[in-house]
């Protein structure tokens, strides 16, 4: 029975189930960070200050954080299937009771809590996807592809907020935020349905079920890892220093995508179409800049150097930015030479700032074995979605108490100072 299971289920199937990884997370991607990309529709149909919006936008991040670790030590204890499906179908109902209930009409605005109550809740539910799909992914392949496979599934994250960038702001501007809810529903739904025709076990698991001790062929490193990982990764201070970096490196790539468009559409005056167009711009680089980085290191076997020289690059980025904005602000130059200065520089900060996540996650899982694996990957994703909430609530308030280019010199700041703890992994 194992063995037909096996090869039921072989060697390629790996393929399908990462392509499962890969919509589950666009489909939540286009929740979190495709929303953002409508905030100045947001802002007036919702009659939001920019506190408010920040505030509604950073509880969706904190809603995601509180229910990571609850929901990678589920995974681990359920299985991928199990928590994929429920979470993938709970935040479905979450998000078609919002485009009933939770939308502007032209009889009701519900009010600035009830958004961000809302989105806290959505968060919640939509917790679930990262550790499964993760988990799912690290044991369906080997060890010298899994940086390669989870810097692909993490292209999700560019992809679904590429997407929500192109759909969202044109839905909810013609049809409205109801619509816009209903189409994010659909997503999560179609990504259910994949999920339950093809994620399945991956052969090894089924071996250990069974009794068999014999890893599969390629898969002994990791086999041996996971025997030494018999400590929780919650006890681990190494693992926490770790997650501790990954959460103060998401802080800039978390302030772009949330906030970058009211910043050009405030400070810049660029349209909703260059500002979207911009969106799309740093999240398809985003894509080839993770699809490379995990290839190239799987090729060299420096993930650790990979996040080191990458964060620091990303500190400078911003710091260019920063100084860039405040220098150009001086000037008496013309606004379209500034709006293509600061969004060349913007794309640049941006895309580097989102390139790093498939690394720090397989490095993260290597470290801890697969056994492990949704656990650690909810504690890194707590981190990474408290960054979510941080960065959308403090960047306006830093931008309105002192300026924007203090708020991306903040950016900068939080990646300096994850360069250092990587620096001491």
């Amino acid at each position: 029975m194992v063995e037909q299971h096996t090869t039921q289920y072989g060697d390629r199937h790996r393929w399908k189930i990462l392509g499962i990884g890969v919509a589950a997370n666009a489909s939540f991607a286009a929740v979190f960070q495709g929303l953002p990309t409508t905030s100045v529709l947001m802002r007036m149909n919702y009659n939001l200050s920019n506190d408010q919006l920040g505030l509604a936008l950073g509880l969706l991040g904190m809603g995601i954080a509180v229910s990571e670790i609850p929901w990678g030590l589920l995974t681990d204890r359920w299985g991928d299937r199990r928590v994929l499906l429920t979470g993938l179908g709970a935040t479905s109902i979450a998000l078609c009771l919002f485009a009933l209930f939770g939308s502007p009409t032209a009889d009701r605005v519900p009010g600035p809590w009830q958004l961000a109550l809302g989105l806290f809740f959505v968060g919640l539910l939509g917790g679930s996807v990262n550790g499964s799909s993760g988990r799912a992914v690290m044991s369906w392949f080997k060890k010298n592809e899994q940086g390669y496979a989870m810097s692909i599934r993490q292209i999700a994250y560019p992809l679904g907020g590429g997407i929500g960038a192109l759909l969202l702001p044109v839905v909810a501007s013609r049809f409205g935020f109801n619509a816009t809810f209903a189409v994010l529903a659909f997503g999560c739904v179609t990504t259910a349905a994949f999920t339950w025709v093809w994620l399945h076990e991956s052969p090894e698991k089924i071996r250990q079920d069974a009794g068999v001790r014999t890893p599969a062929p390629g898969d002994a490193g990791v086999a041996a890892k996971d025997a030494s990982a018999a400590r929780s990764p919650l006890r681990d201070f190494k693992i926490w220093r770790m997650i501790a970096a990954i959460g103060l490196f998401s802080v800039p790539q978390f302030a772009v995508i949330t906030f970058a468009s009211i910043f050009l559409h405030d400070v810049c005056k660029a349209g909703i179409v260059v500002t979207a167009g911009i969106m799309i711009v740093i999240q398809s680089g985003a894509i080839a800049a993770r699809i490379w980085s995990g290839r190239w290191t799987d090729r060299h076997g420096n993930r650790r150097y990979y996040l080191i020289r990458c964060s620091l690059l990303v500190a400078v980025s911003f710091a260019v930015l920063a100084l860039s904005l405040f220098v150009l602000g001086r000037l008496n130059i013309d606004n379209s030479l500034k709006l293509v200065i600061i969004s060349a520089l913007l794309i640049v900060s941006g895309v580097c700032a989102s390139a790093w996540t498939g690394i720090a996650n397989a490095e993260l899982a290597v470290q801890v074995g697969i056994r492990r694996v949704g656990t650690a990957l909810g504690m890194c994703n707590t981190a990474v979605y408290t960054a979510l909430f941080f960065a959308p609530y403090f960047t306006p308030i830093v931008a309105k108490l002192w300026s924007w280019p203090a708020a991306w010199l903040m950016a900068s700041l939080f990646a300096f100072s994850a360069n250092a703890l990587f620096r001491r992994t």
